[in-house]
């Protein structure tokens, strides 16, 4: 009657240990599904400044190399609105959303007519941390994180 009464206690233990692995495990769950929330929001935030950075890269190239028909060579507004569309052209390929031409600048170091340096810049290209999967904070609710982008390019100017 003993060796009986011990298995009951010992099945009745290993379902207890049972319970609680189940709510550790749920505990756990909670914390990792945040942890990967958070590696592919801020993976995405790093996606799209890689993009940003490797358009205006295309596009000060392109200036570097290009030749205009002046003399003293010189970048005109011809010229600066195809860097535009190019770097325009490589951001929409690499699917960053709502990207603007208006986001992207030209300047000419020291100045347009005799250029030393070009530099295309992405001026503050918004982007929300938490806008694909919500970030949970301790009181409960969801939360976002608004950042902006300002990759830019400089090179020489190749006569």
């Amino acid at each position: 009657m003993n060796i009986i009464h011990l298995n009951i206690r010992n099945n009745l233990n290993l379902a207890r240990q049972r319970g609680a692995a189940v709510v550790e495990f749920a505990l756990l769950l909670i914390l990792l599904l945040m942890i990967v929330a958070g590696v592919i929001e801020f993976g995405r935030t790093f996606w799209y400044y890689d993009a940003l950075t490797k358009a205006t890269r295309d596009g000060a190239r392109f200036l570097s190399n290009a030749k205009s028909e002046t003399s003293p060579p010189a970048i005109d507004d011809t010229l600066k609105d195809q860097a535009v569309d190019m770097v325009e052209a490589a951001a929409t390929a690499a699917n960053v959303p709502n990207f603007l031409t208006t986001d992207v600048e030209v300047t000419c170091d020291p100045n347009c007519d005799t250029p030393i340096y070009v530099t295309v810049s992405i001026n503050a290209y918004p982007i929300t941390i938490g806008g694909w999967i919500p970030i949970f904070v301790p009181t409960g609710t969801t939360t976002t994180w608004s950042a902006t982008l300002s990759p830019y390019t400089t090179m020489r100017y190749m006569r």
